[in-house]
């Protein structure tokens, strides 16, 4: 893997190159790299870049987890200390003596070095500090940390180690807590193992590798004391740690082993996909056995539950079950605690991997994330992936919950899936799918029976039902090659009315292929543009079609006609849906008229329901509510007395909504929720429970209920998963995560986002690049927000390259640009940032977005300025001027943002940025144009806030900086007054706390 890095011309490229690579994350890249640069300080014949290129290879093994090669590094750089001692600065031969301690970790890591070796290495470091007049705590460390991993006494070797005073080159804080925490775990003192972890677990001791080792060590303590809770928030932010890092492969162990113990199992399966390149890329045996032992006990688990043969990730080269995975896992798992333990000449490896594989269930089900699946939901998705690819035997589609016992005999059986299907029963679809297998079975005979009739519409009947599925997924395209070929076979059965009907059916569903999607003769429709003008001509034809149909199709019995005709009508409401023509709106009603009236007169409660709930939706879509909500309520009515019952969800849906529309949320809110109660009477895909809980979700919030709303939005995902309707379980899901991090529940965000980023479908991209997009960068917004910068930065960056491909749409590939800019420079690398931000605008000029650039520039300016000080003034100013430009277009092309006024705000960041640098007369200057144009607050809230934090900053530069206390008081106290006077918060306090300390001060 060769590199640009690994041919610096001078020692000036070298050590760039080695900046470079350490900005990398651990792993194969940054490894090659770092021996390709060693290679390349070698030539040079100097000893101290050799010596910074081997520090980097040496971290590079550590982190990497290749213990093998770290302490070969380690031995050159020995080697060179005693050979020119003075090639090595303070902070060279700090780094010296620090790694003596790596390199006894990286033999412990290895059985096959033996016990009196690990002794000598740490005779070596004590004589090594002697000499060097070191204190000796790091080397007392160390030898704790052999007499645990032996298994021996360690009760002296922990004293020796705690009691001594650190120094230096003591590990970090953090990771002795961690390492006295697990000397009180290792006793089975939970309670006081949690005490002394509890800084790190807090966050307020860290480093690279911590919080995240201790977090996994404490999830199951956390567990037994209680502390369930605690132990969700550890995981979720711990485990992102960790994953895929070879470096951390025990880590990721212990959270699947925490998976498995709390009902969570489901979710270790997907854990354990996704850090499947650990089977194969951890070096360390002591790691690998680490994570083999937390693995087995998650399979262990899954076996236990019944789930031996669902397909799991594991060790490349061939597909895995349960049972054959943990089996192999078994086997590598003690094979390496055999080996430690004969190496170190104790049992302890193989008592304790006994100890961890025994461990009863702590919890029978803790909610972890957002998106809880359990082993049924993954072996449910196994099946369906199978039938998909052809790698397994197609399942017939679960069968829905009946309220009776479906025919034992097929002519029965038949006959009742037909009967139920004229009326439109939800339990037909059970009837279907029993047949469907039936039918698929080998030996399969159809009776000989003239009530059934051949074998032939018998299959035209089960694609007609497989056709309507696929149009309730959206899918027009498959329901119209269905429906023709059911058609086809209902000619050849002699049954011209359910030709017709199924025709029909393909005429609407051709109607409804999204403008833009190939047809089968690979003919496109109408552009984005004329989308809505394109669907509405191709309803009118189809409704021409349908009349045609209709007229010319004699002898129809009346349940099909009162299809056709509802058909007709629905392809005219769908008309006005996608026009909202108002003249598009009394055909509809026409239609609808004669529909009802001849389903009252054939007594088809079916139909009657259904006119008159396209007579409500056409008086939404016309904007008249009030009239829709009356005929809502009288089909309610109707529904209660006459049925079919199975409408009532639907009608309470629609009511629902009505009432969110006409801003009555508490009545929305009871309306869904009744309609989600009813709704659980029935089948699953009787009722579109997703778009139940969608619009509940949305009540909710209009009722302050936000927790509530998350948990609807996650139900209207999973139903919506149910129904094979992918689309809108993403949306629903990409909605969710952006209420969670509204929230400020930054973890549960990125914890639903990764799982959904991680599902098969995406990962072979058949979900909509954009969609994607979205979840990703929301992921990256609470990356952000999780303090993460350098992930969120990394995935924005990626992001914005994606976007520049998309011409159809500048508008977005700005926003993300300019997010990506204000990223850059919140790291500091500011030509990158003025690069992206270039990009922006020449997006911007093509789908100007003002509001986001005007934030983005002032944003840059303050960054740079904050930063950099004086030397970054200019190129702050620069910003600004950029800024100032964009406010002129925004207010020559009359937009109105949504939050400050352009001008105002660059007016503040003008103050703000001369503040930063020193400027301050500049800045109070530009402060007071800031409060001009915000003017004074008035009893509206509007402007309160930003008015006060002028006048705060506005004081603090004239009383601080500019020693101008007695005018600074003069200003802020007035503020304070009017603000109070007029009964507004917002910034008072700060205002009279400024004011107290300067009087204090004076």
């Amino acid at each position: 893997m060769p590199t640009d890095a690994a041919h610096p011309q001078s020692t000036d490229e070298l050590f760039h190159a080695l900046q470079e690579n350490h900005r990398r994350p651990y792993g194969r890249t940054r490894t090659v790299t770092a021996e390709e640069l060693v290679d390349a300080a070698e030539r040079f014949d100097e000893p101290v870049p050799l010596i910074h290129a081997l520090l980097e290879l040496q971290e590079a093994y550590t982190y990497g987890s290749d213990p093998r090669k770290s302490p070969v590094v380690f031995a050159r750089l020995l080697t060179l200390f005693d050979e020119r001692p003075d090639a090595f600065d303070e902070r060279l031969r700090h780094q010296l003596f620090w790694r003596f301690k790596w390199v006894a970790n990286a033999l412990i890591a290895l059985p096959e070095i033996p016990l009196t070796s690990l002794r000598q290495w740490l005779g070596e470091m004590r004589d090594r500090y002697e000499k060097a007049g070191l204190g000796l705590q790091p080397y007392y460390g160390q030898a704790y940390q052999l007499a645990a991993h032996v298994g021996e006494d360690t009760t002296l070797a922990y004293e020796l180690w705690a009691a001594r005073r650190r120094t230096p080159l003591s590990d970090c804080e953090a990771c002795e807590i961690r390492e006295r925490a697990l000397h009180r775990a290792d006793a089975g003192d939970d309670e006081r193992a949690l005490e002394i972890w509890a800084p790190v677990l807090a966050g307020k001791e860290s480093c690279q590798e911590e919080p995240a080792r201790s977090v996994s060590y404490a999830l199951l303590p956390l567990v037994r004391t209680g502390r369930a809770d605690r132990a969700r928030e550890l995981h979720l932010a711990g485990y992102r740690a960790c994953r895929r890092n070879a470096g951390m492969a025990g880590e990721v162990g212990r959270h699947l082993e925490f998976c498995a113990l709390t009902g969570n199992e489901g979710r270790g399966v997907e854990l354990l996909a996704e850090n499947r390149n650990l089977f194969d890329e951890v070096d360390s045996p002591l790691d690998l056995l680490h994570f083999l032992t937390g693995v087995e006990v998650l399979l262990s688990r899954v076996e236990g539950l019944g789930h031996g043969e669902l397909p799991v990730a594991g060790y490349a080269g061939r597909a895995w079950t349960v049972a054959s995975l943990r089996a192999e896992v078994r086997e590598r798992g003690d094979g390496l605690a055999a080996r430690f333990d004969t190496r170190n000449g104790t049992t302890l490896h193989s008592d304790h991997r006994r100890e961890r594989l025994d461990r009863a269930p702590l919890l029978d089900a803790l909610e972890l994330t957002l998106r809880s699946r359990g082993l049924d939901d993954l072996a449910e998705g196994a099946s369906r992936t199978d039938a998909a690819t052809g790698s397994g035997t197609a399942a017939a589609p679960t069968a829905p919950r009946t309220t009776e016992a479906l025919p034992e005999s097929v002519p029965e059986l038949i006959l009742r899936a037909r009967e139920l299907g004229e009326l439109g029963h939800p339990d037909a679809r059970a009837c279907w799918a029993r047949l469907r297998t039936l039918v698929a079975a080998p030996g399969y005979t159809h009776p000989d029976d003239p009530a059934v009739g051949p074998y032939v519409r018998l299959c035209a009947d089960l694609l007609s039902d497989e056709a309507n599925r696929a149009a309730e997924r959206d899918e027009f395209a498959v329901a119209v090659e269905l429906q023709e070929e059911a058609a086809g076979l209902y000619d050849d059965a002699g049954a011209p009315g359910d030709a017709a009907l199924a025709r029909a059916c393909a005429l609407l569903a051709a109607a409804e292929i999204p403008a833009g999607t190939p047809s089968e003769d690979g003919s496109e429709g109408g552009s984005e543009g004329g989308e809505g003008k394109a669907m509405a001509d191709a309803l009118t034809e189809a409704h021409a079609g349908l009349v045609r149909l209709h007229e010319e199709t004699p002898g129809l019995a009346p349940y099909i006609e009162g299809r056709l005709l509802r058909l007709r009508a629905s392809a005219l409401g769908l008309r006005l849906q996608a026009s909202g023509d108002p003249e598009h709106v009394a055909p509809v009603l026409a239609e609808v008229e004669r529909l009802e009236a001849f389903a009252l007169r054939h007594s088809i409660d079916g139909q009657v329901s259904g006119a008159k709930l396209l007579r409500a939706g056409t008086y939404a879509l016309s904007g008249d509510l009030p009239a829709a909500v009356t005929e809502a309520d009288a089909l309610r009515e109707r529904l209660t007395e006459h049925g079919p019952a199975w409408h009532l969800p639907r009608v309470l849906g629609l009511r629902g909504r009505l009432r969110l529309g006409l801003r009555d949320a508490p009545a929305a809110y009871a309306d869904l929720t009744e309609g989600l109660r009813l709704a659980a009477a029935w089948p699953a895909d009787a009722v579109d429970t997703g778009r139940l809980h969608g619009d509940l979700a949305e009540a909710c919030m209009h009722l302050g209920r936000p927790d509530e709303a998350l948990t609807q939005l996650t139900r209207a995902a999973e139903a919506e998963l149910r129904a094979e309707k992918r689309t809108d379980a993403f949306c629903a899901y990409s909605n969710a995560a952006q209420l969670c991090l509204d929230l400020g529940r930054i973890e549960d965000c990125i914890a639903l986002l990764d799982s959904l980023l991680t599902e098969p479908d995406v990962v072979a991209g058949k979900v909509d690049d954009r969609l994607v997009a979205q979840l990703r960068l929301v992921r990256a917004r609470a990356l952000h927000a999780g303090d993460d910068l350098k992930a969120a930065t990394a995935e924005f960056v990626t992001l914005a390259a994606e976007s520049a491909g998309w011409e159809d749409d500048p508008g977005s590939h700005a926003m993300i640009a300019a997010e990506t800019a204000m990223l850059l420079a919140e790291s500091g690398e500011f030509e990158r940032a003025g690069e992206a931000v270039g990009r922006a605008l020449a997006a911007h000029a093509l789908a100007p977005r003002y509001e986001q650039l005007s934030n983005c520039l002032r944003e840059l300016a303050r960054l740079q300025a904050q930063q950099e000080g004086p030397d970054g003034l200019d190129g702050a100013l620069a910003q600004l001027a950029t800024a100032g430009r964009i406010a002129d277009e925004a207010r020559a092309a009359g937009f109105e943002p949504v939050g400050r006024s352009l001008d105002s705000a660059l007016a503040y960041e003008h103050g703000r940025v001369n503040a930063y640098v020193g400027q301050y007369g500049d800045a109070l200057a530009a402060l007071e144009k800031a409060l001009a144009l915000v003017g004074e607050p008035g009893p509206e809230t509007g402007s309160a806030g930003e008015w006060a934090e002028c006048v705060r900053l506005a004081g603090l530069v004239e009383g601080v900086y500019l020693e101008r206390p007695a005018a600074a008081l003069t200003r802020l106290d007035a503020a304070v007054d009017r603000l109070a006077a007029l009964g507004h918060t917002d910034g008072r306090e700060q205002l009279a706390s400024l004011a107290a300390q300067l009087r204090d001060e004076a």
